[in-house]
């Protein structure tokens, strides 16, 4: 029988990066998380990477679960909701990380490409909402945190796919906030500047210089900064905050 005292807790992409750090943030006695990774073609060094999430975790008191899921497939992310709820009967807080890039300029980029950064970053959003929202209105609560990116307020070169990807995560948060309101469930997002995470360590010097030259705070951010502002509005604390976009950047968009 599901123990209703547990928090239960869902985050995409959490294999690494913010999400690992997100994770951990939430990890407490008394906490279960459940998270998942992409590993096409059984990617041993996601499922690795994910297996010291979970080890993490629980080194902090809490539980954990990973799962290789396709947040842009209604059949797996129906599944893996599905297969949390049998198990719990609940969901507490639901924060949308997982998300991918595949830059190139505009009139060079090609399709599959768009489609494959929107499906993952904008539609697994919506899919997990969907699965997620469902059970948080029977319950009459929950916290939904997604991770948008300041460049889907400022746009950027080269990344147009992800930029529409970002700012759609926005309008997303803004309507799901307004349609979920009524029913005890707070929406918003984070939108992080330059964090120091295996995506951003694949830039060059020179586009790395080129961020930092952009931030008044003169240095990138670290995943534990955006872990710590998405504990915040997935808590109690924050229970009179939604529709909001906090941008934690140190200082790009201001």
């Amino acid at each position: 029988m599901a123990d209703s005292n547990k928090r239960i807790i869902v985050v995409t992409g959490a294999s690494r990066g913010i999400g690992r750090a997100i994770c951990l943030s939430m990890a407490e006695p008394g906490t279960e998380i459940y998270f998942n990774y992409y590993a096409p073609g059984d990617d041993s060094d996601e499922a690795a990477a994910a297996a010291e999430t979970e080890k993490l975790v629980c080194a902090k008191g809490g539980t954990a679960e990973s799962s290789s899921v396709n947040v842009a497939s209604a059949q797996d992310v129906d599944a893996f909701f599905k297969k949390i709820l049998d198990k719990t009967g609940k969901i507490d807080v639901l924060v949308n990380n997982a998300g991918i890039t595949r830059d190139g300029l505009l009139v060079r980029m090609k399709e599959k490409d768009w489609d494959a950064v929107l499906d993952v970053n904008l539609k697994g959003a919506f899919l997990c909402i969907k699965a997620a929202a469902r059970a948080m209105m029977k319950n009459r609560y929950g916290r939904i945190v997604n991770i948008a990116s300041v460049v889907g307020v400022i746009g950027n070169p080269g990344q147009a796919n992800y930029v529409a990807s970002k700012a759609g995560i926005i309008g997303l948060t803004k309507s799901a906030a307004k349609e979920l309101a009524s029913r005890g469930i707070t929406v918003n997002a984070v939108a992080p500047g330059f964090i120091e995470t295996d995506m951003t360590a694949a830039l060059s010097d020179k586009a790395r210089e080129a961020m930092l030259s952009q931030i008044p705070l003169g240095r990138p951010g670290q995943p534990e900064d955006v872990a710590e502002i998405v504990f915040f509005l997935a808590s109690d604390k924050a229970s009179y905050v939604t529709g909001q976009v906090i941008h934690i950047s140190g200082g790009m968009y201001i």
